[in-house]
């Protein structure tokens, strides 16, 4: 089995596949049909950042975010494409509460208005996943507890929240057509990694789980926060929260190549890091139909490059 950098993420009626060159999406239109856009990746070969161990992870996670919120914006405009007047103004309604983007639109800058959604999702996940979490310990401050379990309980908390969220996410109508489109990418990405001829018949044996997957990567955040946070001490609500977003880029950075380590390997002690992650995407991924593996096999055959040893993880 060949691991490859060649990654994706689903979108509404599409998905994203981001090669070593090239950067593909390819979405359903409501009548059937395919809209594909390729782009040259505006690769940076000056910042030297990018390649420095437990510190490329920030940049790409960004750049990701970045990439991702472009995606998904122009997957949400071509899926409202010919649908009904009501149809459309019902699905634009989610759309613009998901981006926050109808105030930017009026004014002509959707640029602001992807970057303004980052910012946005930044805050409120600030919010969810270390303010609740946190402050929810307060709860347990007669109990006479010292910082360890304190941080302990914190990061028990903040696991519950991540799973409560996806659990909550996964029941919208249109979060679940991203999760089948989601599963379709992890089964095109393991047949590829496997020499398999993409054709829907190799692709549908393959799982829907894939240890390179966002959702692995979030879990591992949360969990080696929980390592960082317990060694950090244990002082005001505000001072936590503050003290936790400064050591966010640490954590971020160790996970990260955590992640990486662990979608290449065949060890024992990757497969017990991987599983939470995997188990996890029995929520974030579902299994697609034909129609959504063909959208992901045209997706990945834009971005893999001539040359195969460029994608070689």
């Amino acid at each position: 089995m060949k691991r490859t950098t060649i990654g994706g993420m689903a979108l509404i009626e599409g998905i994203m596949m981001k090669g070593p060159k090239k950067i593909s999406i390819v979405i359903r239109k409501p009548n059937g049909e395919l809209y594909k856009e390729v782009k040259d990746l505006a690769i940076d070969d000056t910042n030297k950042l990018k390649k420095i161990p437990f510190i490329r992870g920030i940049f790409i996670l960004f750049e990701q975010m970045i990439l991702g919120t472009k995606a998904l914006m122009k997957s949400a405009d071509i899926a409202l494409e010919e649908l009904s007047e009501e149809e459309r103004e019902k699905q634009k309604d989610f759309v613009d509460k998901l981006f926050e983007k109808k105030f930017f639109q009026k004014l002509g800058i959707t640029d602001i208005a992807i970057y303004f959604s980052v910012i946005i999702s930044m805050v409120l996940g600030t919010i969810l996943f270390f303010y609740i979490p946190t402050w929810s310990v307060e709860i347990f401050k007669g109990f006479n507890l010292n910082s360890f379990w304190k941080n302990i309980i914190e990061g028990i908390v903040r696991v519950i929240i991540f799973v409560l969220y996806l659990l909550f996410a996964s029941q919208m109508k249109e979060i679940k057509r991203v999760f089948e489109y989601h599963g379709a990418e992890h089964k095109t990405i393991f047949a590829y990694e496997n020499g398999e001829e993409l054709s829907i018949p190799n692709i549908k044996k393959y799982s829907t789980h894939h240890p390179r997957c966002g959702t692995s990567f979030l879990f591992i955040v949360i969990i080696i926060s929980i390592i960082i946070f317990t060694i950090s001490g244990w002082q005001s609500v505000v001072m936590r929260t503050l003290i936790r977003l400064l050591l966010l880029p640490v954590i971020v950075g160790i996970s990260y190549e955590i992640i990486r380590w662990a979608g290449k390997s065949e060890s024992a002690l990757a497969r017990i890091i991987s599983y939470p992650g995997l188990w996890l995407q029995n929520i974030t991924t579902k299994e697609p139909d034909e129609k959504q593996i063909e959208v992901a096999i045209e997706a990945l055959k834009e971005v893999v490059p001539e040359d195969r040893k460029l994608d070689e993880w």
